[in-house]
């Protein structure tokens, strides 16, 4: 089985940041593993290790957040273990039944979670298809907060440099440009993929 590995950066607009992901394609999985850094709301670093089973369904979010406590004199760490087995979610070993039945969690300030949604219904490849609607785990930066998250993804059309998907979560709507792996390109006043 061909093992696809890539390496994308991301300017995080609204955190004056930058994240980082190192990924492995393997058949319909997806590991991942990334770093990102930010000033707003307070300055921050993350660390994340992101492992799916089949057809990208998210097993396993590890996040470790680094923010200022006290100034300079201080650090304050926080962790976060989000699990998913077969569709019973646990943070931190408990078990948190409001978030059974999704397939995904979604980490702020990291784009690369839009891509598992996109990589399981071809959603890249399909402009037009209609609308698809999802239950998330919703991980907060920096405080890790963990709530369920409804979102719908509807594909538009190829234009650019890829495939423009409508994202939609309550009142918010954001047009993200995906490339041909299904990886953010563009999110709209969120992230934009810096190219060398």
């Amino acid at each position: 089985m061909i093992t696809h590995r890539i390496v994308r950066t991301w300017e995080v607009l609204p955190h004056d940041g930058y994240a980082t992901a190192w990924v492995e394609l393997t058949g319909r999985r997806l590991g991942a593993r990334g770093r990102a850094v930010g000033l707003l709301p307070e300055p921050y670093w993350v660390t994340y290790t992101l492992e799916t089973g089949e057809e990208y369904v998210t097993s396993r979010l590890h996040v470790t957040v680094d923010t200022a406590e006290g100034g300079v004199a201080g650090v304050a760490t926080r962790s976060l273990d989000l699990r998913n087995d077969g569709g019973r979610w646990t943070v931190d070993g408990t078990h948190r039944p409001d978030l059974d039945g999704a397939l995904d969690c979604d980490l702020g300030v990291c784009p690369l979670t839009n891509t598992m949604p996109v990589l399981r219904h071809d959603l890249h490849r399909r402009p037009g298809s209609g609308p698809h609607d999802f239950l998330m785990a919703w991980v907060s930066v920096p405080d890790l907060a963990v709530s369920a998250n409804r979102q719908t993804y509807t594909p538009l059309a190829r234009g650019g440099q890829g495939t423009r998907v409508r994202f939609s979560s309550g009142d918010f709507h954001s047009d993200i440009e995906f490339d041909e792996r299904g990886l953010v390109l563009d999110y709209p006043e969120l992230a934009t993929a810096l190219t060398r």
